[in-house]
């Protein structure tokens, strides 16, 4: 598993080795990244990939290509931009989190979203770790920022997104 991933994309159980190909050719030959990488994960589902590029660039260079070819995504659920990845670790994590925090600003609001794998880490103590010195108000129905946690076994990533810089494939073919 590539450990320096910026992009986590999600798909059916079993497609996993299709997700990984489809990902590399939309990255190598549709938007030009001959550097890019990917690879399965342990956990079904779930792959990672790297991409040279900016990878908020990447979400919205796919969206684009949803909007003109919805047949190129055939496999991806969502595709997700990873700004950190970090040792699976509270102190690690709290941290990351809170050097990415910055960019929300001071009357801007944010909530927490865990997706946690392979690990004994209860959510409320990520959470709790990653937010809990973030000096900024929650909202946890319409918040400015979300703060992504993706614990894949071993590595964590880490973003803070708008709700509009993650891509879910299906919800962007409906559109």
């Amino acid at each position: 598993m590539i450990s320096d991933f910026n992009l986590l994309a999600t798909t059916a159980r079993g497609n996993e080795r299709a997700m990984v190909n489809e990902i590399l050719y939309l990255l190598k030959e549709q938007i030009g990244d001959a550097g890019a990488q990917a690879s399965k994960t342990k956990i079904r589902g779930v792959i990672v990939a790297k991409t040279t590029l900016n990878p908020y660039e990447v979400i919205e260079k796919f969206r684009g290509i949803i909007a003109e070819r919805p047949y190129e995504f055939r496999y991806a659920l969502r595709i997700l931009p990873i700004e950190r990845v970090v040792p699976t670790d509270l102190k690690a994590i709290k941290r990351a989190t809170l050097e990415l925090a910055e960019k929300i600003g001071e009357d801007q609001t944010f909530r927490v979203t865990v997706e946690k794998r392979f690990t004994a880490l209860h959510s409320r103590d990520l959470i709790e770790a990653a937010a809990g010195d973030i000096k900024r108000k929650v909202n946890l129905k319409n918040a400015d920022f979300i703060l992504l946690i993706e614990v894949v076994g071993a590595y964590t990533g880490l973003s803070v997104v708008k709700p509009n810089e993650m891509l879910a494939v299906i919800k962007e073919k409906m559109l």
